[in-house]
């Protein structure tokens, strides 16, 4: 009896996460033979971690959300359970309207509830507070709505300048005028097809008795330690991982699929998982599934850089207080978010007493000039707005800049209606699966439940072979 092969096409948390459950890396039975091909040298994705002045960090992804379940039984079914630590209690600011201003509570992405909250908060000016105590209650949306239009248009323009355009920044690095309301913020459709107050709704969302659980999530070293967790286990479990391997093309045969590989080697499988960005993804589909390539080339991303500093405390005259802040475009700041990463991670700051770790963040969609610019500029960018924002006159020891470049696909409205036509598409090919930030979220749990998914989707290719090919049968069902 033979298994079927399955071939995962790129090597970040979803396609890690899509050989795991294959090939039994992931605390579950093997459903298939698995080799994992990924281009670059480094399996993980925005999962990355290294070491700046002498300190373990991470240079990607640094929190995974916790009340969805995936990352957090990923991170335990790898043998990282013990590893597991949420941040700390260190609250968030804004910088906006010339000063640090704490992130008032009450709200759902930016989008208020409590105008107590907000009031105190000092974020909006007074007339743009008096705007927001003024909803205008309009229309039920129909289907969908871009969550910068629909909010400008119930509390005023100020609200999402400076409330819900950073939080959207922070996730996405795009436009909160673009973002669409179904496919980033779904608990808040409701309220908007209901047609009825928003704030009334966001108070009673936000109000709702809360969790045991942490928000988030953190792993002792990094999140960079979650991939090299899962590769272990992968290949603990039998999964070919291969890097450096860059795929050229990608052909249906009448058996499965021929991979053709940058090296000259060629893989037939019974079934492809694409765990790749969308541009790469569809450049591999062109040929077969040229419907689904078309959509996947209407995904859009956006770039940014990630500059991380390193302070020996003592030259530091009073540590930054709080776990960091964020930067509404609207006010023209270099930087758009800036995280204290001793101050967020406790176990960072017992892993390094004697420094200090900060890292900010400039660039999103349609304004990635800083990804063009040296590390110098970028950092001395950074310690400019860091002085202006919180006084900080001291040089980092050390300094470290990672940019990822089409680093975060945009969800614009009509995003998941593209997705479905993406997945009927390659359904129609047959023995393919796609997943990954594209897809339906970009954040960790999301990019693990998409390659669960895929997985779930090829289970008839995935029975054991036994006589005639499972892929035949397939294209003939």
């Amino acid at each position: 009896m033979a298994q079927a092969h399955v071939v995962v096409i790129g090597g970040g948390i979803a396609g890690l996460t899509a050989a795991a459950v294959l090939g039994g890396g992931a605390g579950e039975p093997a459903r298939a033979r698995v080799t994992l091909v990924e281009a670059s040298e480094r399996l993980g994705g925005k999962l990355w971690g290294g070491e700046v002045g002498g300190v373990r960090v991470d240079l990607g992804a640094e929190s995974m959300l916790a009340r969805r379940p995936e990352a957090v039984e990923l991170a335990r079914a790898v043998g990282l359970a013990e590893q597991l630590e949420p941040p700390t209690t260190a609250k968030a600011a804004i910088w906006t309207r010339g000063a640090l201003r704490p992130l008032p509570g009450g709200q759902v992405m930016g989008v208020p509830g409590d105008l107590a909250a907000l009031a105190d908060s000092g974020v909006l000016s007074p007339e743009g507070l008096e705007r927001a105590r003024h909803e205008a209650v309009g229309e039920a949306v129909a289907d969908d709505v871009a969550i910068g239009r629909y909010v400008a248009d119930r509390l005023g323009r100020e609200v999402v300048d400076r409330l819900v355009e950073p939080l959207l920044g922070g996730v996405y690095a795009g436009h909160a005028d673009e973002i669409s309301l179904r496919a980033a913020v779904p608990a808040l459709l409701p309220l908007a097809r209901g047609g009825g107050s928003l704030l009334d709704g966001v108070r009673e969302l936000a109000g709702r008795p809360k969790s045991d659980t942490p928000v988030f999530q953190g792993l002792r070293g990094g999140l960079g330690t979650l991939p090299a967790a899962v590769a272990a286990a992968c290949a603990e479990a039998g999964v070919e991982l291969r890097t450096r391997t860059e795929v050229t093309a990608l052909r249906r045969t009448a058996d499965g699929w021929r991979v053709t590989t940058g090296g000259g080697d060629t893989l037939h499988a019974d079934a492809v998982v694409l765990a790749v960005p969308a541009p790469a993804a569809a450049r591999l589909l062109r040929a077969d599934a040229p419907a689904a390539a078309a959509e996947l080339d209407g995904v859009e991303y956006a770039g940014m850089a990630l500059v991380t500093l390193a302070f020996r405390r003592a030259d530091l005259s009073e540590p930054p207080a709080g776990s960091g802040f964020l930067v509404p475009p609207v006010d023209g700041r270099r930087i758009k978010a800036s995280t204290f990463s001793s101050n967020k991670w406790g176990w960072l700051e017992r892993s390094a007493p004697d420094t200090f770790v900060l890292r900010t963040s400039l660039g999103r969609l349609h304004e990635e000039e800083p990804l063009e610019l040296d590390d110098g500029e970028l950092v001395a960018r950074s310690l400019a707005d860091l002085g202006e924002a919180i006084g900080l006159t001291a040089r980092p020891y050390d300094t470290a800049v990672t940019r990822w470049r089409a680093g975060l696909p945009q969800y614009p409205v009509g995003h998941l209606d593209r997705v479905a036509r993406i997945r009927a598409a390659a359904d129609r090919v047959g023995a393919l699966a796609l997943c990954g930030a594209a897809y339906d979220g970009v954040g960790i749990p999301a990019c693990i439940a998409s390659a669960r998914a895929a997985v779930a989707g090829l289970d008839r290719v995935l029975t054991p072979l036994t006589g005639a090919n499972v892929t035949e049968r397939t294209m003939g069902a």
